[in-house]
């Protein structure tokens, strides 16, 4: 795997038989290829049982897609969906685990994610109007100049991770050397236009040589260990956290 990449200090027990997982599945022309393969080589059933034999907890798995080939695939923790009063029948509100293909970069993504949705929803999204329980709120209020997020966020930029915060249509990305303070992201935040779709990622890139340098495990392998060291920023925003088992 690229030296710059988190690395596990073990393998993951079931990834010794369970995975049928191939590099040229993550496709930077079209997408994370899902559809016409057997069960053992989807992305998305080998990540789910990894994270569920990782943390104890059980995950509902989320897309944007179509068809063979999916753009990015997220996981969420149910109980901490389960926990919100308002907001438990969706899944917008909540923390999540995310994989994606950027075919317009060609990069590949792996990290944590949590969304704002819209301030104001069109009338057809009525569903994806930001409330009080979204981890959202959480998110915003842990963005303090010596809190522990900031912290995270600062560790995870020095070891090659990238932010992106704001509106999905403006490229507001950060590195180790353009990451903002905490006051500032918030501003930034608080003023993304309330009627476009809004987030906040954290994740590891790796390019088309990156990937087609490793294996299926490999790959998988590092996409566990990406989201064991985005986990504590993703537990700041939580209601239910995630610990590792055993």
């Amino acid at each position: 795997m690229p030296a710059s990449a988190p690395s596990q200090t073990q393998t993951w027990s079931w990834a010794k038989t369970a995975i049928g997982f191939r590099p040229e599945y993550l496709d930077f022309a079209r997408g994370i290829r899902v559809g016409n393969l057997e069960p053992h080589e989807r992305i998305t059933r080998i990540l789910k049982a990894g994270l569920e034999a990782r943390y104890g907890q059980e995950f509902v798995t989320e897309r944007w897609g179509r068809g063979v080939f999916w753009q990015w695939i997220g996981f969420l923790n149910r109980p901490n969906r389960s926990a919100k009063p308002k907001s438990s029948h969706v899944s917008f509100g909540c923390s999540k685990f995310f994989v994606t293909v950027d075919t317009d970069e060609r990069r590949f993504k792996c990290g944590m994610q949590v969304e704002r949705g819209y301030v104001r929803a069109p009338r057809e999204n009525r569903e994806c109007q930001l409330r009080s329980d979204w981890d959202w709120q959480r998110l915003v209020a842990a963005l303090t100049p010596r809190g522990f997020l900031m912290r995270e966020l600062k560790r995870l930029v020095a070891d090659e991770f990238e932010v992106q915060a704001g509106s999905w249509s403006e490229d507001n990305v950060f590195r180790k050397t353009t990451l903002p303070g905490a006051s500032r992201l918030r501003a930034m935040l608080a003023a993304a236009p309330a009627r476009q779709w809004c987030g906040f990622q954290i994740y590891f890139p790796l390019d088309e040589h990156d990937v087609q340098s490793m294996n299926g495990t490999d790959l998988i392998d590092t996409m566990m260990a990406v989201f064991d060291e985005v986990r504590p920023a993703m537990n700041a925003c939580m209601q239910v956290a995630l610990q590792p088992q055993g």
